[in-house]
């Protein structure tokens, strides 16, 4: 139980980043009520897309893209990789500017040093932190998206349309619901939480003593067992902050009339007739939290990606010295999400662009998830049984289906 009040607890935390805050901000502030069914039907997809992941790097004793690197086309692992790392830096670079924009709320400092300030904090900690330490304080970090609930109760809801509008599902085909539903799905199943759980698995086994693939490879039910309960909180976790988000911007921006969101920091800034100064200064926090939490998976994770693709060596248990390949891609990642926020791109659009971005990046790498923990060559006598097949290509097919109708939505208009 303990062990997954912190790994589950770390990879549904990051789901939660600023980017997602931003998306589900602002799908509360534009259909209101009518949205809330997002989140109890994203939940079982959370589960079963980040617990084959883990499952995978759990069984091989390999993160997701050493697997990918052996078992799949070239041309293919290129594809996916510059999808998701295109994704991951955009996210990363969103939330360096929602943060530096929630931090302006607080400290009067001019944006180019909170910007410079939160990356070389965030650079520092990946760099200098050991992996133990780097959980433990993610672990804290966490916490802080209890901010979201604590603002939602306080914006006062018509809990009688909350309850409609979670159980009633309202979906209209046209291309503004569309383009929100690809973005709630982008940033609930963001590609970048695929990787993280399968390297954090494996990063707990180095941890205990197992430093080879072969003293990793191999997983007991019992381990298993653990790793899907692991999920399960975190995803809970996750979706609970997801579903609050939106709730209250729906019962403060929808029913005021302030259906659009130039930046994440609008939200706290907006919340404060409606909701008061204190849930307002809970939502800015919220950002700031997680987006320290959030910004070093993601560049750790495409660091993580890329080398194990080129066959390098990875791992925030090693030193800068020897994985310096990876501790330079987590540098160069870092800087380039920093640099995004100096090129004058609306932080509200990249929110939403990311979530879309990583909502079209995400259907192919989950058909090779699904290929792979399907294959006894990979996963011996720990291949997926029925209902996780049927759960996995369920959502498998639910990503894809949103990707292809928003795409028909701007063919046909």
């Amino acid at each position: 139980m303990l062990r997954s009040v912190g790994l589950g607890l770390i990879t549904g935390a990051a789901d939660d980043d600023c980017a997602a805050v931003g998306t589900y901000a602002q799908a509360g502030a534009q259909f209101g009520y009518n949205i809330l069914w997002m989140a109890p039907l994203a939940l079982p997809m959370m589960i079963a897309v980040v617990y084959l992941s883990g499952k995978l790097g759990l069984v091989t004793g390999e993160g997701l893209f050493s697997v990918l690197r052996r078992r799949s086309p070239r041309w293919l692992l290129f594809l996916v990789l510059v999808g998701v790392i295109i994704g991951n830096i955009i996210e990363a670079g969103a939330d360096i500017g929602g943060m530096a924009a929630a931090l302006g709320l607080l400290v009067p400092l001019p944006r180019w040093a909170i910007l410079v300030g939160v990356t070389s904090s965030a650079l520092a900690f990946q760099i200098w932190g050991s992996y133990t330490f780097i959980r433990n304080v993610l672990r804290v970090l966490a916490m802080s998206l209890l901010a979201y609930v604590a603002s939602a109760l306080m914006a006062k809801p018509n809990w009688g349309a909350v309850l409609r509008g979670t159980l009633m599902p309202h979906l209209h085909f046209d291309r503004a619901m569309l383009t929100m539903i690809v973005a709630i799905i982008g940033a609930s199943l963001s590609a970048y939480i695929f990787t993280w759980q399968s390297n954090e698995e494996v990063e707990e086994k180095i941890a205990a003593g197992h430093r080879t693939v072969r003293q990793r490879r191999g997983a007991t039910p019992a381990q298993l067992r653990q790793s899907l309960w692991d999920v399960i909180f975190g995803m809970l976790f996750s979706n609970a902050v997801m579903y609050f988000i939106m709730l209250a911007t729906a019962a403060t921006l929808f029913v005021s009339g302030h259906h659009g969101i130039e930046s994440a920091a609008d939200v706290a800034i907006a919340l404060r007739p409606a909701a008061g100064r204190f849930a307002s200064g809970l939502f800015a926090i919220g950002i700031i939290g997680v987006g320290m939490l959030a910004v070093p998976v993601m560049t750790t994770g495409a660091a993580y990606d890329v080398c194990q693709a080129a066959g390098a060596r990875t791992g925030l248990s090693l030193k800068p010295n020897e994985a310096k390949l990876f501790y330079f891609a987590i540098t160069v990642f870092t800087v380039a999400a920093m640099v995004l926020n100096f090129l004058g791109i609306n932080p509200m659009h990249a929110l939403v662009f990311a979530g879309i971005v990583q909502g079209f990046s995400t259907p192919p790498l989950m058909v090779l998830i699904m290929v792979m923990t399907n294959q006894r060559k990979i996963m011996g006598d720990r291949v997926n049984r029925r209902l996780i097949n049927i759960l996995g290509w369920g959502t498998t097919a639910v990503i894809w289906a949103a990707s292809l109708g928003l795409i028909i939505s701007y063919l046909v208009h």
